[in-house]
């Protein structure tokens, strides 16, 4: 058994891996799940309906994270592995399914695989804060969010492969078989347990959120992210409509992306923790806007991805750094609530402009909303101006 708080290399290793598998397994939202549907004759609007149901735990995390703090005593690590074995048995039986002709249950399978990735996931995020300390949280968080999106980046070069040569079907076989191993090295974590009994996660919530810097981070979270919501959807018709890219040429321009934002979370991350949350903050999302400002005069194709993959770089960065910051003020005994409500927020941002991202283009084109994308950092930075962390906001 390996104590994860004594061997700094095992905490890096053990962490990242797990991500990886979780970025691994969102290639079938993005990308295999739509082409596998489109092969079997169902249509788009269908497609991104049944998509939408399977993903619905993502969207509810806090309710995993309740569970996993109301049976604190059992630990994350019971968790993390139930988690991922649920994932894996449920790869497992899609590859025996059609959706063709069983897309129902086919769809019930796929939801319930991504209730097994919400509980590892939110399970080790709490993992990591009750056994990091401050000055390594930024570090450790760009090494997960690089793994994530290099599990995305290998995924997408790897599981399209095996679909057009070997079938669909050996997609989720060796997705499966990929994750496993990740899933069952984590029987060698020794853990400590924090609480020794069930504990009251709903008057811990309360007294965290009753808290004033507490609630202006919550603040914070819904904003930094939304200008990424915009340019998420927003870059990729603009490749296609007016750049005139095909589709390869869209594929290498994004790939490159996710490998900036990879290796942009790990600097991030580095200087998290040497500047501080703030100052490194107000670095990364000040050059953001600048960029962000110079994709409207992007004429190029290249130049254009050159842009892409700075703000990509920039958007790790920052990404990496907030998810520190969301580390540093959760408390430990409700490690997986908390911060699963701070990623619920975080996500909520790209929500809601990647949903009007669409009406705003159509109506005002392609300029004018990549100025809101910049615009939209101005909320943030004042909102970050309020965040005021004293010692007994940070839970080391």
């Amino acid at each position: 058994m390996i104590d994860i708080s004594k061997k700094s290399w095992f905490k890096y290793f053990f962490f990242g891996s797990l991500y990886f598998s979780f970025g691994l397994n969102a290639v079938f939202i993005s990308l295999i799940l739509p082409l596998y549907f489109l092969d079997q004759g169902i249509s788009p609007a269908m497609i991104t309906a049944m998509i939408s149901i399977i993903v619905i735990p993502t969207f509810i995390k806090f309710v995993w994270g309740w569970i996993v703090d109301y049976f604190i005593q059992f630990g994350r690590k019971p968790f993390i592995i139930s988690g991922g074995l649920l994932t894996v048995f449920c790869l497992f039986i899609l590859s025996f399914l059609n959706p063709g002709n069983a897309l129902i249950p086919f769809v019930i399978v796929g939801l319930i695989s991504w209730i097994g990735i919400g509980f590892l996931t939110i399970s080790l995020d709490a993992l990591v804060i009750s056994t990091t300390i401050e000055k390594e949280r930024g570090k450790i968080n760009g090494i997960m969010y690089a793994a994530q999106n290099g599990g995305l980046a290998g995924g997408a070069l790897l599981l399209p492969f095996i679909a057009k040569t070997l079938g669909y079907k050996m997609v989720f076989l060796t997705a499966g078989f990929i994750i496993l191993p990740i899933v069952l090295f984590s029987l060698i974590l020794q853990e400590k347990n924090i609480v020794k009994k069930p504990q009251k996660v709903g008057e811990l919530l309360i007294q965290e959120f009753k808290k004033r810097t507490i609630l202006v981070i919550a603040i914070f979270a819904v904003l930094i992210m939304m200008s990424s919501g915009i340019i998420l959807l927003i870059a990729p018709i603009w490749m296609d409509v007016g750049l005139k890219l095909d589709i390869t040429q869209v594929g290498l321009v994004t790939m490159l992306f996710t490998i900036a934002i990879a290796i942009g979370s790990i600097i991030g991350g580095i200087l998290a923790d040497k500047l501080g949350r703030k100052t490194t903050l107000y670095i990364l999302i000040l050059s953001s806007i600048f960029f962000s400002v110079l994709l409207i005069f992007t004429n190029s194709w290249e130049y254009f991805a050159l842009i892409y993959c700075i703000i990509g770089f920039l958007q790790g960065g920052y990404t990496s750094s907030v998810c520190a910051l969301f580390m540093d003020v959760t408390n430990p005994c409700i490690g997986a609530t908390q911060y699963s409500i701070f990623i619920s927020l975080f996500n909520l941002g790209i929500i809601i402009t990647s949903t009007i991202s669409g009406p705003l283009y159509v109506m005002l084109g392609v300029s004018r909303v990549f100025l809101y994308s910049a615009w939209i950092f101005g909320p943030a930075l004042l909102v970050l101006y309020f965040i005021r962390l004293k010692k007994n906001d940070i839970h080391q």
